[in-house]
């Protein structure tokens, strides 16, 4: 069957939309019609060569949609199932998932590397991060689906496949924020929405937004920011005077840049935490002298996924969502079609725009 998908031919190159030939799935694996994929970051650092995924590939990995149809061996799903998306399935075997840290499993990635489609012309494709979400349907593997809720709206619940889960993870699980403390949150983007939301959850007293961009303040002040900082050469300096001058107890990084990292890490008090969400590039060098991590007694820390276990994530997620804590609709800042995703790419590599939503 031909479905319509965002196609990236080559690292560097723009995205096609493009007919792909998908087949029905085979043991193990379901089919999905997507309602919604979220154009995230990460996209744009697969198509950059930030990340590496080899190509020819259909990007989108934040998804959600309903079974069309299952294959050999899937008795726990059926068609017209309401899903989301989870592009990091862990394998339960390796010595990460052993641990816990169902986050950093060693073979979550495995699948993108398997053929998912071909062109019309008969050219292999790959999955992106293996969920292939820029397109009407993709096929996945049975660990690749999450059951959905049946209150919740299912083109914003494409969100909670990686968003909501990241911003979300990194406030709770990465982090640790604790009722009464401070937090600085670097990007208003969709991550960085969804950690200032995670950081009202927790309780957080203060809580400061930070982006290059002034039209992202009222966006952020719904998510629950109750300040707002442009960043600039003095961002570490502004945020200190918010908090009497001892800097936040927690930032979250989610841009991915070296400056932004620094300056994060430098707005954190005396002992205080920073956790690094953004996915940066090699040339993005942060450095230190060791005196001051010394005297400072500061954590620095990276956050993969929120440092989630999406399988028992998702329900709790479920419930703020239901009881009016968590809006999903709040994180989006536009609705497109799939032959918009290249110019939302344009967008994002440029810094503007801020978490576009697919809908099918």
């Amino acid at each position: 069957m031909t479905v319509r998908a965002a196609v990236l031919p080559a690292i560097g190159a723009p995205l096609e939309i493009t007919g792909i030939e998908l087949p029905e799935p085979g043991p193990g694996r379901v089919r999905v019609r997507l309602a919604a994929a979220g154009v995230c970051h990460s996209d744009l650092s697969l198509s950059d060569g930030t990340l590496r995924v080899p190509v020819p590939a259909v990007l989108g990995h934040e998804g959600a949609g309903t079974v069309v149809s299952v294959g050999e061996g899937v008795t726990d799903l059926a068609a017209g199932d309401r899903v989301v998306l989870n592009w990091a399935p862990s394998c339960g075997a390796c010595p990460a998932c052993g641990r816990g840290e169902v986050w950093l499993c060693a073979n979550a990635l495995n699948g993108a590397a398997d053929v998912h489609a071909r062109t019309v012309s008969g050219t292999d494709v790959h999955p992106g991060l293996n969920v292939a979400a820029f397109a009407e349907e993709t096929v996945v593997p049975r660990s690749c689906v999450l059951p959905l809720p049946a209150d919740l709206p299912l083109a914003d619940a494409a969100l909670l496949g990686c968003a909501v889960l990241t911003g979300y993870g990194a406030v709770h699980h990465a982090a640790k924020v604790a009722p009464g403390e401070t937090v600085a949150v670097f990007g208003a983007g969709g991550v960085g929405l969804a950690a200032l939301q995670a950081a009202r959850i927790a309780g957080a007293s203060r809580i400061v937004a930070v982006d290059v961009s002034p039209a992202k303040e009222e966006l952020a002040r719904a998510a629950g920011a109750t300040d707002y900082v442009l960043a600039s050469d003095t961002t570490a300096r502004e945020i200190r005077a918010l908090t009497g001058t001892e800097g936040v107890d927690v930032a979250v990084e989610c841009v991915g840049r070296a400056v932004t990292i620094r300056t994060a890490w430098e707005s954190t008090r005396r002992g205080g935490r920073t956790t690094v969400v953004g996915i940066g590039g090699k040339d993005q060098r942060v450095t230190f002298h060791a005196l001051e991590l010394f005297h400072w007694g500061r954590t620095l820390s990276g956050c993969v996924y929120g440092n989630c276990d999406p399988r028992t994530d998702l329900p709790v997620l479920a419930a703020h969502v239901r009881a009016g804590r968590l809006d999903l609709s709040a994180l989006v800042t536009s609705r497109i079609g799939l032959e918009d995703i290249p110019a939302a790419f344009e967008d994002m590599a440029r810094g503007r725009g801020g978490r576009a939503l697919v809908t099918f």
